[in-house]
């Protein structure tokens, strides 16, 4: 039986109008990092199977949701892609949530995220934007299921979870060549099928970066590859600037701007160049499991961090949906600080 990472209510969240976060346990810098026996017990996170008999639950119950098999991994795992879809011809979203492995959080938020579009409280929503979610695309380097030693990797609890994929490759650096499976699987069946116009790459970061002093919850970039079109990255910037006024506006959340590269071969610039898909990567606070101790976020700050990538997600939407993001206000891209 699965145990209980974090208990959430979105009721509030999903509610049409603003994210109103009643958080107030652990402000930004105040929850735990490593430390001992207080870093994150990966034994309390989603295994595959669990996410997959979660999923398979979901799509049982919800008339929106269609659940897709779009291929396997090295180790042939299905990957699985849930889809919400009402009228082609709306503006569609994805969020893609664990190319690497070790950085699960973004998952756990993306299933409670897909649990809550069934209440019927984004019925309206729903009729006016499709929405893909494809939850940990690195199902092998998630289970620990690999080709390489992880004796080195320090979570405490159940089982250990890398950054790479089976046979050692990092999915977010194959783009380009597409040499993987699972790089390939969601090129061909996910970006190459759907008429996508949004996308966020969901990840984590290490625990110790700052904005203006302060650690931050977060950062993010839009596709910063010169191949770009000026009108994919405008809207990018947009996406950006709803995900900021959401997040960095709740009192817990402290976003930063990402120190990225350029390569098309990194997913949020290879999607933006390829398919003219306007890309946000967001990197969250603290990993699953790592090699250094730097890295690993502490258990009591899996719910802030849960928290953030529900109304991530939830913003994103709702922008979509209602047009708002059009108007979105992109100069604060100019003058946010890049996380030391």
């Amino acid at each position: 039986m699965k145990k209980k990472v974090f208990a959430l209510s979105l009721t509030g969240i999903l509610a049409l109008g603003a994210v109103t976060p009643a958080l107030t346990t652990y402000a930004v810098g105040e929850g735990p990092n490593f430390n001992g026996n207080e870093s994150i017990q990966t034994a309390n996170l989603y295994t595959y199977d669990e996410m997959v008999k979660f999923l398979k639950t979901q799509d049982a119950k919800q008339d929106a949701m269609q659940l897709e098999v779009i291929g396997q991994t090295v180790k042939g795992r299905d990957i699985h892609l849930a889809k919400y879809i009402s009228d082609p011809s709306n503006p569609t979203i994805l969020f893609l949530t664990q190319q690497h492995g070790n950085e699960q959080l973004t998952t756990e938020g993306a299933l409670e995220f897909i649990k809550h579009l069934g209440t019927g409280k984004t019925k309206g929503v729903l009729d006016k934007v499709n929405i893909l979610i494809l939850p940990m695309l690195n199902a092998d380097g998630a289970m620990g299921d690999v080709n390489f030693s992880l004796d080195n990797y320090i979570a405490d609890g159940g089982r250990h979870l890398t950054r790479y994929n089976a046979v050692g490759a990092d999915l977010n650096r194959d783009h380009v060549d597409k040499v993987h499976p699972e790089t390939q699987a969601l090129h061909k069946n996910v970006l190459q099928k759907y008429d996508i116009d949004y996308m966020i790459d969901l990840h984590h970061q290490g625990t110790q970066a700052r904005r203006d002093g302060k650690l931050v919850s977060g950062s993010m970039l839009y596709p910063t590859n010169p191949n770009v079109k000026p009108e994919v990255l405008e809207k990018s910037k947009k996406l950006g600037a709803v995900v900021f006024n959401a997040v960095d506006s709740t009192g817990w959340g402290h976003i930063a701007k990402y120190n990225g590269g350029s390569g098309e071969n990194i997913g949020r610039n290879g999607a933006a160049v390829q398919y003219d898909i306007s890309t946000l990567l967001f990197e969250m606070r603290g990993m699953s499991d790592h090699e250094g101790e730097w890295a690993i976020i502490g258990q009591k700050s899996n719910g802030y961090l849960i928290k953030q990538t529900i109304t991530t997600l939830d913003a994103a939407v709702r922008a979509i949906a209602d047009g708002s993001i059009e108007n979105a206000d992109t100069s604060f891209w100019d003058t946010l600080e890049t996380q030391r």
